[in-house]
């Protein structure tokens, strides 16, 4: 049986991952410097796959353990672009539903495009404090990248033909033995990295209450990562 989360090609890497997640934000940060100072931009893609948090929970990503997350994990990668909220609570985002969807709809339009609606969303959120939540923030995003069509984007969103992708990666990721995390990688060969090279601990309460603690924090996991998938890939 074909494991559903494993990549379809051998030059995919698979990330399972939240936009909200910080650790998310820093694993995909790194990733696409990494891919770019190896000279494999074009060469090696990033299939992004959804976890989101909200269905997991049941409830909003806590604001207070995100906020809590910015200065510590942050520090690891500061240009990757991060700031505490600072707009009205109320323009906060309530949902990250659309805007994994419109990564998977992006899809549509290649490899590329989709991981760059992606990357550009997380900065949106982590360094712009934008709304997220808003097909039509989403689509303002996707116009700034210069790389997706967005009328296409548009059309698909409006559909919701691409909601059912979103739900059923979530169900993949029910699995906590086989997707343990935001994020977790994956590579052709079986390959699996949660949270790849960080490891944390929360202290004074869980994720809400208390703040975490980097255990371990080894950027060269990234690397074997992308190298890995070039060489799966014959490159």
């Amino acid at each position: 049986m074909t494991d559903p989360r494993l990549p379809h090609s051998p030059d995919l890497l698979v990330i399972y991952s939240d936009i909200n997640c910080s650790f998310a934000h820093l694993a995909v940060h790194r990733l696409h410097e990494e891919r770019a100072r190896l000279g494999l931009t074009g060469r090696i893609w990033f299939d992004h796959r959804a976890f989101p948090l909200e269905l997991f929970n049941q409830a909003v990503n806590s604001r207070p353990g995100v906020d809590s997350e910015v200065a510590v994990v942050g520090a690891l990668a500061p240009e990757a672009g991060w700031r505490l909220w600072r707009e009205p609570d109320w323009t906060y985002p309530v949902t990250m539903l659309p805007a994994l969807e419109a990564v998977q709809a992006a899809k549509a339009q290649g490899w590329q495009a989709s991981a760059l609606l992606d990357r550009s969303l997380r900065r949106a959120f982590w360094a712009e404090h934008r709304c997220i939540s808003l097909q039509s923030v989403i689509l303002e995003v996707a116009a700034e990248t210069g790389g997706i069509d967005v009328s296409h984007l548009e059309a698909a969103l409006v559909s919701g033909v691409f909601r059912s992708e979103v739900i059923e990666q979530f169900r993949t990721a029910q699995n906590r033995e086989a997707v343990k995390c935001s994020p977790h990688v994956f590579l052709a060969d079986g390959t699996s990295e949660p949270n790849p090279g960080v490891r944390a601990r929360w202290v004074n309460g869980e994720f809400g209450i208390g703040f975490p603690v980097i255990e371990a924090d080894d950027p060269t996991v990234i690397t074997k990562l992308v190298r890995r998938t070039a060489e799966l890939a014959g490159l």
